[in-house]
């Protein structure tokens, strides 16, 4: 049977307009697909949430592709290990409460079980700016990565949903809009973006879990952007945090959904 090119162009865009028909209105939308945004959306696809992901860059997985100087092994400690081996990832001993992974296995597995999960995943769209009603956070305003680089003149549209997650890393790109446009206090000791503390992977490992919350009515933060907003340090190529972070913020955000 011979190939048609129109069929092919239309089966993208009627399949591609069905995706973003159903990601207008959900329960959770996050933004960013590293490890934490992954892990936080696996979670709360689970338990049956409506979740949507938005990563601005071509690929998913955040800063975990490259281990650490682009040596692609990442570490984790034990207490986060359960995840990988729920993920199906696998890991190797080095010594007692330190464990490997290959990167690229981490990045496509956890990518992977978003997915089957239920996680409805966009590259290639950026969230420049925030939604508020009523002084809270209540969905995203997206237009595509090549526009925002080529810095077109082009409308974004506009998403709405019931909670935010700020996923974007060291940036802390979504809690920095809301910061500077929406007049919102954030809950940080400054009521702004305190921002991340020199390298002590022992105390931000423990950290990034502990500032993995809501920062404004309506946003939660998880990954790396925790400890950005909140003051805590980096922690440098293990992962284990990245993984906690995004499953203890499911849990929260499953119980406010749950009216708990």
């Amino acid at each position: 049977m011979k190939l048609d090119e129109i069929t092919i162009s239309k089966a993208i865009i009627e399949s591609y307009k069905e995706k973003l028909l159903q990601m207008l209105d959900v329960d959770v939308a996050i933004v960013g697909g590293g490890p934490a945004g992954l892990t936080c959306g696996y979670y709360l696809a689970q338990q049956g949430r409506k979740v949507v992901l938005f990563e601005r860059k071509l690929s998913i997985g955040g800063g975990m592709w490259g281990g650490g100087i682009m040596f692609n092994e990442i570490v984790v400690q034990e207490k986060a290990k359960a995840i990988l081996d729920e993920f199906g990832i696998r890991t190797k001993k080095y010594e007692s409460n330190y464990y490997l992974a290959d990167a690229i296995e981490a990045v496509s597995t956890a990518c992977s079980k978003a997915v089957k999960a239920g996680v409805l995943i966009f590259n290639l769209l950026s969230a420049e700016d925030v939604m508020v009603r009523a002084r809270r956070v209540c969905g995203l305003v997206l237009n595509w990565t090549a526009v925002e680089m080529a810095k077109l003149h082009v409308d974004p549209i506009t998403m709405r949903a019931r909670y935010v997650v700020d996923a974007t890393g060291h940036a802390a790109e979504v809690a920095r809009i809301v910061e500077r446009k929406s007049g919102i206090t954030l809950k940080t000791k400054t009521g702004k973006v305190v921002g991340e503390g020199s390298m002590c992977a022992d105390i931000a490992e423990d950290t990034i879990v502990k500032n993995s919350k809501e920062v404004a009515a309506g946003l939660y933060v998880c990954g790396m952007a925790a400890n950005a907003i909140f003051g805590g340090p980096r922690m440098g190529p293990i992962f284990g945090g990245m993984f906690l972070s995004g499953k203890k913020l499911a849990a929260d955000i499953d119980k406010k959904l749950s009216g708990k």
